[in-house]
């Protein structure tokens, strides 16, 4: 009699891991910046007690706290703090594939994104001249408040300002120097009228102008060419381009950019008082990610940006 074969053990699979919901996972990441299920609830359009429910349930789900509760505080448990940092990075990572994807797979749309005064005195001068050369083209530009130091996520081509050479950054990105960042004093040719400048001593007899992401400049300037300054007053403004604006009205001298300047430099609404510029050590870098290198609309855009306005071109 033929003896059978012995059974097969059944082949056992690893389980797949449940995950937890998208929307939880949001909503902590969120609740997790803001630290407070009220805030969160705002930004999320639901109630504090929906986030309350979701954060419990992402929880239990996990089997590990994530917040510690006060009777009025908030705070991450060390838990907490370390799944928040991780789920930025995939979040962050989500809405960049995600964009990509809509960009790829839509109507090849181009976004730029560049710092305020920049847009105003360098791009928007020169742009009608691109777009009519590229009139398929779509362009969505913005201007990012204060000063842009990374590569947005959500940006194809981003002109940034940073002190560290383009060999020191990751690999997924192509970095390209547009130009060095100085600054020089400069005025309004009614105020040099009124209130002659002929040496550099004379500025202690005028208003400075400063501006707020900048207020050390002036000192800078002065200390790196032995000047002792003591202006007859301060006016402060947030944003460069108000700056120059005040200082073509008369209202006191700034430092300007000396290369973003130059339209007004070359106009007169500003003249240049001396020759001394302040050297920041920044640049302003073009950057793209290398994936996006080869796409048409990407590759003229950035074509036309160094042509215009690097100096090594």
């Amino acid at each position: 009699m033929t003896s059978l074969p012995p059974p097969v053990p059944p082949i056992h699979r690893p389980s797949t891991m449940r995950l937890p919901s998208l929307k939880f996972l949001k909503t902590f990441q969120v609740a997790a910046t803001r630290l407070s299920f009220k805030e969160a609830a705002e930004e999320l359009c639901i109630t504090p007690s929906a986030v309350s429910h979701q954060i419990k349930g992402l929880e239990e789900q996990l089997g590990v706290a994530l917040f510690e509760r006060g009777p009025s505080s908030l705070t991450l448990t060390e838990a907490g703090e370390s799944y928040v940092q991780h789920l930025e990075k995939v979040f962050s990572r989500l809405e960049a594939v995600t964009e990509q994807l809509r960009i790829r797979y839509g109507r090849d749309v181009v976004r730029l994104h560049i710092p305020p005064f920049f847009a105003t005195e360098m791009l928007l001068p020169r742009l009608p001249s691109f777009l009519e050369a590229r009139p398929e083209m779509d362009v969505h530009i913005n201007t990012v408040a204060g000063t842009l130091e990374s590569h947005p996520a959500e940006a194809d081509l981003s002109i940034v300002v940073d002190t560290s050479p383009e060999e020191e950054h990751d690999n997924d990105h192509d970095w390209c120097k547009l130009f060095s960042q100085t600054f020089v004093p400069a005025c309004s040719p009614a105020l040099l009228q009124r209130l002659p400048i002929q040496a550099v001593q004379d500025l202690n007899k005028h208003t400075l102008i400063i501006h707020e992401a900048r207020r050390d400049s002036w000192e800078r300037w002065a200390q790196t060419h032995g000047i002792d300054l003591r202006p007859k007053s301060i006016v402060r403004f947030d944003s460069m381009n108000t700056a120059a604006e005040a200082a073509e009205h008369g209202v006191g001298v700034a430092l300007v950019s000396s290369r973003l300047g130059n339209d007004r430099f070359a106009e007169g609404t500003l003249v240049k008082l001396f020759d001394r510029e302040l050297e920041t050590g920044e640049s302003y870098y073009l950057i793209l990610r290398r994936e996006d290198a080869e796409r048409p609309n990407v590759k003229a855009l950035r074509q036309w940006l160094i042509e215009e306005f690097s100096v090594a071109a």
